[in-house]
């Protein structure tokens, strides 16, 4: 067994809190896109909203395949893997609790939980749970959540780096980037950051609108996650069950 791809974001949440955190990478460079069932988009975890004050679920997705056509299937040659880890509090010692998820030829799914296991075809809006109901599942295609204003991105760097060229070495840091803007110039970039360049009073344009992938969602029972306390972590990897 290798790890093909292994990436995420160490994100912690309080699950005494309905938040949300999330790791994003996508358009990925040659090796990573060999292969792209394995090659993740985006790791996203937050608490439910069905007790505003102790939310009992915990919500899991993991994206993959940038851009995948309708004919994207998950690898059944992959281990796809939430890592997660809860403590009593910020910092200390973690109590590690991992699903992980593989596919068959047939693209059913099996996820396991601790002592928990969930199988079969989680295809549809509905997706399976197991026989208690603490574990649930979807996996398939579905449009890509992230969003990302591309162009007004590209904007703002190019303004950052023109204003870089007006400073002296003391406004810049060691990579050359300036240190604090005027307050006119951070107005101009996040403009360029949150708007449409094309029209001033448009919504920003989402580069990625029309990008599918596919995912896993899961929704937990947060008891099987959180052993350790009630403070967890999640990042994702992929890995290849054989060379």
């Amino acid at each position: 067994m290798k790890t093909l791809i292994h990436r995420a974001g160490m994100a912690a949440a309080l699950l005494l809190t309905p938040l949300m955190v999330q790791a994003a990478d996508h358009l990925d460079g040659p090796q990573a896109s060999a292969m792209p069932a394995a090659d993740i988009n985006d790791v996203l975890a937050w608490m439910s909203a069905d007790a505003e004050s102790q939310p009992t679920l915990v919500n899991l997705v993991m994206t993959v395949w940038p851009n995948a056509g309708p004919m994207a299937t998950f690898s059944d040659s992959v281990i796809y893997t939430f890592h997660t880890g809860s403590a009593a509090g910020y910092g200390q010692a973690e109590t590690s609790s991992n699903i992980e998820c593989t596919f068959d030829a047939t693209q059913n799914i099996t996820c396991t939980v601790g002592d928990v296991t969930v199988t079969g075809d989680a295809s549809s809006e509905t997706g399976i749970m197991s026989p208690n109901g603490d574990v649930k599942v979807f996996a398939g295609l579905r449009n890509d959540p992230f969003f990302f204003n591309l162009r007004g991105f590209q904007n703002a760097t190019s303004t950052v780096a023109t204003v870089a060229q007006t400073l002296t070495a003391d406004d810049l840091d060691s990579d050359g980037f300036p240190t604090a803007l005027t307050a006119a110039q951070a107005m101009l970039v996040a403009g360029q950051l949150s708007g449409n360049p094309d029209d001033e009073d448009a919504a920003a344009e989402d580069f990625f609108a029309n990008f599918n992938t596919l995912a896993i969602v899961l929704q937990v029972d947060k008891d099987l996650l959180t052993a350790g306390g009630s403070i967890l972590s999640v990042w994702g990897s992929t890995q290849l069950v054989s060379e």
